[in-house]
């Protein structure tokens, strides 16, 4: 690829040349961190989880580093990748990105935390993961659970995207008593303020992106997508407010099976949510 129409792919590999303009360069030359577990071990729907982390980097490079719409380039942004690996990396950088892997990657990334009571969850997923599990095996049924189970306080999750015919009554019920804030598909647009509402009483929050909260014609490799959910434009959307957010501290994108996916679409929609989180980040390390 030319130096005319650098890709993205080149971005993460660090291929891109980096603006010396002191204005766009991150303050402080903080570098978004990227990382792929690619867990697949313990899936409700077994599936190849496992490729995603791989072909989401395959995947960018179709992908420009420019987002046009927001005036951000992302070859301006350090960003460090760190490979792949089935323990999830410390969060101890200004931004992670974690690419799985099915959903149990939200519990064995943030349950190594020291203090799970200072830290909110926010969910984009059409589940409410909280079905009951075998000790130490959440898989991607339960992560949500485990996580309260390990400390995380209840009032600290938000659920958005929490699709019809998608969930039993059962665990709607479980969430609830433990004080979960939990809306729908149409309320996606609200991301900012439920991430304003938990940054006002939380140290840092956490992101989970679940490809299968997009409506099932644009993830047809998510194996939990259903027709309902909501359209790219509007994840996009979600996935630059959380990597803008003051107090999002990591991300993850998951529940994507490379070998189930149609033409490219759900690796692409994972791909794009991953720059517009690094769009977001830039602008908010920009900003800074």
């Amino acid at each position: 690829m030319s130096a005319e129409w650098p890709t993205a792919a080149e971005w993460l590999a660090g291929a891109t040349t980096r603006a010396v303009d002191a204005a766009r360069e991150p303050a402080g030359g903080d570098s978004l961190v990227v990382a792929g577990v690619p867990l697949r071990h313990g899936a409700v729907t077994p599936s190849r989880y496992d490729l995603a982390p791989a072909a989401i980097r395959a995947g960018l490079a179709r992908l420009s580093s420019y987002h046009s719409e927001r005036d951000v380039d992302l070859s301006h942004l350090p960003v460090e990748d760190l490979g792949d690996d089935l323990v999830p990396p410390t969060l101890d950088a200004p931004l992670t990105v974690i690419l799985g892997g099915h959903n149990g990657v939200t519990y064995e990334a943030l349950r190594g935390c020291e203090d799970l009571r200072s830290w909110g969850l926010l969910t984009l997923d059409a589940h409410h993961d909280v079905r009951e599990y075998a000790a130490g095996s959440p898989g991607n049924g339960s992560p949500v659970r485990a996580l309260v189970d390990a400390g995380l306080p209840g009032t600290q999750v938000v659920q958005v995207g929490i699709a019809g015919f998608s969930n039993v009554r059962a665990h709607r019920q479980w969430c609830e008593e433990i004080g979960v804030t939990i809306v729908g598909p149409a309320a996606v647009d609200e991301v900012p303020d439920l991430l304003d509402m938990l940054a006002s009483h939380c140290d840092s929050v956490y992101v989970d992106i679940d490809i299968d909260v997009l409506d099932r014609a644009f993830a047809p490799g998510a194996p939990g997508a259903r027709p309902g959910g909501i359209m790219p434009r509007e994840l996009f959307q979600a996935a630059y407010e959380v990597g803008n957010h003051r107090a999002v501290r990591a991300v993850d994108i998951v529940e994507v099976d490379p070998e189930a996916d149609v033409a490219h679409i759900t690796v692409g929609a994972a791909a794009m949510s991953l720059l517009n989180v690094a769009a977001g980040f830039a602008s908010r390390t920009r900003g800074a």
